[in-house]
């Protein structure tokens, strides 16, 4: 366990595990029975209970929700993100939440969305695994899984597609300011405030990394922004047409009847918000359950048999690309994704602060100069929360007895977050994690190049830390 050290409380044994600090939660917390307090540096405000009990969860994110918001230790760290969703607390969250949930449950937008996976898995990401299969090439299927979600989301986001599914694989500056930006973010939550400023002050570190990323990210972004409102301002064709029915247009054409000030500043950090949360999210799922469903052939064979089940009796061993009405009420193709969320979630830590002192089930204390880190990565890892086999990839326990699939209340499985802020696009992640799943699993043999080391890296999103090496080879000819 951490040892507790005059002056320095527990930082030492933080910074010696930091490399592995997703497993370190998880030991810890196992060894502890399910919430520990990490004792910080004196004087620093960096005492932080982590916990994974769920009855402690659900009084946070659902019972005591008000007491509990992102609050402003929050957004100093996450300052990038600006006053978008993930940021905001209040009248100002639930304003944007109200808006982002009805442009993504309209329609147009759904439609927009099956048609634009649909278009990027056939044009883009087949053409790519087409190709490496043919060379024999060794490709990151990480890397590729984030080029396929940065073009969708930007397609869905801006109506803009940055074209980075492609065999050149060309170079992606917004990419690669993302994945230094949250980095950047990982080691604020480990480091006092008053370092991680003085860096910033200094332009070190990993705050100078950070610096240049944002400009990056700001300057992609306003590019995105300027050429829509020109594209708008010279025409209105827009309207009601589900071709460009993307999130910024509604949210410019629609700005009065929204009641939002959507100024440049506004659509730059929802633009941001939503980047994040499409572009990372998925990639980073897509590759964890594509590796466990690679290493676990018994799996691999039960999701190509449900997914021949579906098809005409001449069509299951041949080429072919599944629409998302076809995959959505398939069992075991959800119960192994939701198997995978589990043991890696795509955010695998969050924090809380209360405004009030408040003890929480558990029996612990905490004072608004504390934090209440959960760690999701810990929590599918937990015995007394999933049995003995909780560190197996067991899919079947996603599946009641009568075969439908079985329900997990969300401060046990926290994958889409719980209570008042349950992620709004928990449904687009699953339309465009079976659509892609199934076209590589049905049509493709993924194998992982032997010695290829795979392990979390140290940032706010889940993704390996050595990218997914893997040989591609055709099921069909």
């Amino acid at each position: 366990m951490p040892w507790n050290w005059p002056l320095l409380g527990m930082l030492p044994s933080l910074f010696l595990h930091v490399h592995r600090f997703q497993e370190r939660c998880a030991d810890v917390l196992e060894w502890s029975g399910g919430t520990f307090l990490l004792k910080g540096p004196w004087f620093s405000n960096m005492d932080i209970l982590g916990t994974v009990d769920p009855a402690n969860v659900h009084f946070i994110m659902s019972a005591n929700f008000a007491n509990f918001p992102k609050g402003p230790e929050f957004k100093k760290i996450f300052e990038v993100l600006g006053d978008g969703i993930f940021n905001t607390d209040l009248d100002l969250w639930k304003n944007q939440r109200k808006q982002a949930r009805a442009l993504l449950n309209h329609e147009h937008f759904r439609k927009f969305l099956i048609k634009t996976s649909w278009e990027k898995v056939e044009k883009g990401l087949i053409p790519v695994l087409e190709h490496v299969a043919k060379q024999g090439f060794v490709v990151d299927l990480q890397d590729l899984f984030q080029r396929f979600t940065f073009d969708t989301t930007c397609i869905l986001v801006t109506g803009y597609d940055p074209g980075c599914v492609s065999i050149e694989f060309p170079d992606v500056p917004f990419s690669k300011a993302m994945d230094e930006v949250e980095e950047a973010l990982f080691m604020r939550h480990c480091l006092p405030e008053s370092v991680w400023k003085l860096e910033k002050w200094l332009s070190i570190g990993h705050e100078h990394k950070l610096t240049k990323a944002w400009d990056v990210l700001d300057n992609v972004i306003g590019k995105y922004v300027s050429m829509k409102r020109e594209e708008l301002s010279q025409s209105r064709k827009f309207e009601g047409d589900e071709e460009g029915l993307d999130l910024l247009t509604s949210y410019i054409n629609e700005e009065e009847g929204m009641g939002l000030d959507c100024d440049d500043k506004f659509l730059r950090d929802t633009i941001l918000n939503f980047m994040i949360a499409g572009r990372d999210t998925t990639s980073s799922a897509l590759t964890w359950f594509l590796w466990l469903v690679s290493t676990h052939p018994e799996v691999e064979k039960k999701i190509r048999e449900e997914l021949s089940s579906i098809l005409p009796p001449k069509e299951g061993e041949k080429w072919r690309l599944f629409k998302v009405e076809e995959l959505k009420n398939l069992v075991y193709l959800h119960s192994a994704l939701c198997e995978s969320l589990r043991l890696y979630p795509p955010v695998p830590f969050q924090h809380k602060a209360p405004v009030q002192p408040v003890t929480l089930p558990s029996g612990h204390y905490v004072n608004p100069k504390m934090k209440v880190m959960f760690s999701l990565y810990a929590m599918g890892r937990m015995g007394f929360i999933w049995g003995k086999d909780s560190k197996e990839f067991k899919p079947e326990r996603w599946i009641t007895e009568r075969g439908t699939i079985k329900y997990e209340p969300s401060y046990k499985f926290l994958a889409f977050n719980a209570g008042p802020r349950t992620c709004l696009g928990k449904e687009v992640a699953f339309a465009q994690l079976k659509s892609v799943a199934a076209a590589i699993i049905h049509n493709y043999q993924i194998q992982v190049v032997e010695g290829h080391p795979v392990s979390p890296n140290v940032s706010v999103i889940l993704y390996m830390k050595h990218g997914l090496k893997v040989k591609v080879t055709k099921r069909w000819t």
